[in-house]
């Protein structure tokens, strides 16, 4: 078993997405509300979570010494919905405060063997370029190499949810060359997990950080089973929305979208889409979605951030919000989760966190085989030692 910390823990779903193979041994969060979450559904570890800003998290505040670090740190500064402060702004920078915990380790001789920073693929355009640029000078300067992989969730659930994993490697960590890509020099090809956007910020990197670059190789998943219409509760807690509510609601859409409500009112069965309400040149719009996935869920900030559901029978057109059991299922967690029962509070724990069955692929397609074989060529008992010396580039 190995062991880890768990940073921006929120409701736990990164502890989730690790599963059995890794033991917990710290986690922090600044909120109380999802802290309650977490400690209801994890009480037996209760003790080893500290509710508190990670500006002011100690380094004596962290035990033992971590196998792996874990840290999702907010992304509304990074967001294509956010302001745009990108790695200063006041919620996103706190990645910095954190960073520094990961350094204090270094320097009281418990360094973490990997560190995985997760967030919103806006990271990798964010003021140019700069932010993750910064990132990744960062985590080179303290001595780690790293890569990163762009996974969508809607390889494994039916919501289109893309998120950017960095996963970093202490230097001195044995990498097998069966998780690496055939030339770690070479850029590869787009795909499932190396997208466009990764590939191109990647081109813009200074060559010393290059050289410290891994192209992380990921097998194919198997095919996604499930849509959206699979994941819905038979009875929702939540009511149907008034007839003249969803009349308001097909009168926010644009003739295109129309046009799909019209062709679903041709099936014979039930068609379920999903609607988003999205603010277009001035004037908030309707879009609806037909094809078996969600769109990315978000915390709700207020009514057009949270995602409604649209059942189309004939002439009978009926909506609703999605239920707070539905959104956890969109994230994988198990119907076993005991969710707050605050509407927001749910919703919250959900459209803030980690889609499970990504972070699963992620272990068991790099994590565990990459400790296995570090653990392996380490003699049992020695801490292997390594140079962090910063790196003279822009």
């Amino acid at each position: 078993m190995y062991s880890f910390y768990e940073f921006f823990a929120g409701g736990g779903m990164a502890r989730m997405g690790l599963g059995p193979r890794w033991e917990c041994i710290f986690a922090n969060d600044c909120s109380a509300k999802k802290a309650s979450a977490y400690t209801r559904n994890f009480p037996q570890d209760s003790p080893i979570l500290l509710v508190e800003d990670v500006a002011k998290v100690k380094v004596s505040d962290l035990p033992g010494t971590p196998d792996l670090v874990w840290g999702s740190f907010p992304c509304q500064d990074l967001s294509l919905a956010g302001n745009g402060a990108g790695l200063q702004g006041e919620r996103s920078g706190v990645f910095w405060p954190f960073w520094n915990l990961v350094r204090g380790l270094q320097r009281s001789g418990r360094s973490p063997t990997i560190v995985v920073l997760e967030n919103v693929e806006g990271i990798l355009t964010s003021h140019g370029g700069n932010d993750f640029r910064a990132l990744v000078k960062a985590v080179c300067n303290a001595g780690f190499r790293l890569g990163a992989v762009t996974v969508d969730a809607v390889h494994f659930l039916p919501q289109s949810r893309p998120r950017i994993f960095f996963v970093a490697v202490r230097q001195d960590g044995r990498i097998p060359n069966r998780l690496m890509l055939d030339d770690s020099n070479s850029v590869p090809e787009i795909d499932n997990w190396h997208s466009e956007s990764l590939i191109t910020a990647h081109r813009a990197l200074p060559n010393p950080l290059k050289s410290k670059w891994i192209w992380w190789r990921m097998s194919s998943p198997a095919k996604r089973r499930h849509s959206i219409q699979d994941l819905l509760e038979p009875e929702s807690v939540v009511p149907w929305h008034s007839a003249d509510a969803t009349q308001r609601l097909l009168e926010m859409m644009s003739p295109l979208n129309i046009e799909k409500v019209k062709k679903a009112q041709k099936f014979g069965s039930p068609v379920v889409g999903t609607v988003y309400k999205r603010t277009r040149n001035g004037v908030q719009r309707a879009e609806v979605r037909f094809d078996g996935i969600s769109g990315c869920l978000r915390t709700p900030g207020g009514g057009s951030s949270r995602q409604t559901i649209l059942s189309v029978r004939g002439k009978d057109i009926r909506s609703r919000l999605l239920s707070p059991r539905e959104a956890a299922r969109l994230m994988g967690i198990p119907d076993s989760y005991i969710l707050p029962k605050n509407y927001n509070e749910a919703y919250h724990i959900a459209g803030d966190g980690l889609a499970v069955p990504a972070v699963a692929w992620i272990e068991s397609q790099i994590l565990s085989p990459l400790m296995e074989s570090i653990k392996q060529n380490t003699p049992l008992g020695k801490t292997s030692t390594f140079e962090t010396g910063e790196l003279a580039y822009a």
